[in-house]
């Protein structure tokens, strides 16, 4: 049933649904935390992500080997932990680009890798479900439309050439970016 905050479609070997709501209140095998290089916690996803998951997160992110820099995950790239007190088994830290529009080939790449890195790191795990926000898309800047469009595809073209995971959620915090995602999902399943 589609509703304003609720769309489900099936891809491949599985389904992505779009939700309108807090990624920190989904029950799944895995959750994707749109992470700072740091993997510190921070604002928006990632603070919220934090401070639900509580201490134990913090800790098991500080344990993680840093750069010289103290980077603990390279943009594009995922680094898993326990989740916590979140109703899942993993955190995916996923962390995606900062946008520029002299730089957005290369923003859309890692973006592109982010999600591309955080669904094999869930299939490995066998993970059945996973929770995505929409990476880079909030302090980030990157244009939700064009995030979108990178998301979906990368989700829709994973699920055609693997068995896992079933289930690919997207929780949307704010109606704009629900409504984004939806047109690309209607746009891809030919009724947008």
């Amino acid at each position: 049933m589609d509703t304003d905050t609720f769309v489900s479609r099936p891809f491949g070997h599985g389904r992505i649904e779009l939700v309108l709501g807090n990624v920190v209140e989904q029950s799944a095998d895995a959750i994707v935390n749109a992470a700072n290089t740091r993997l510190s916690g921070g604002g928006g996803v990632d603070g919220a992500i934090h401070r639900a998951a509580g201490k134990a997160l913090r800790t098991e992110c500080a344990q993680l080997p840093a750069d010289e820099k103290g980077r603990r995950c390279p943009t594009g790239e995922v680094r898993v932990t326990a989740a916590g007190n979140l109703a899942a088994r993993f955190v995916l830290h996923a962390v995606g680009p900062f946008y520029h529009p002299l730089y957005a080939d290369k923003a859309e790449r890692q973006l592109r890798e982010a999600y591309d890195n955080a669904l094999t790191a869930a299939a490995e795990r066998d993970c059945r479900s996973v929770v995505f926000p929409a990476l880079s898309t909030g302090a980030y800047r990157f244009p939700v439309p064009r995030a979108a469009e990178i998301a979906l595809a990368a989700v829709a073209e994973f699920l055609a050439a693997h068995e896992a995971p079933e289930l690919v959620r997207f929780v949307l915090f704010e109606p704009p970016l629900f409504e984004a995602f939806r047109a690309e999902l209607l746009r891809r399943t030919g009724e947008g």
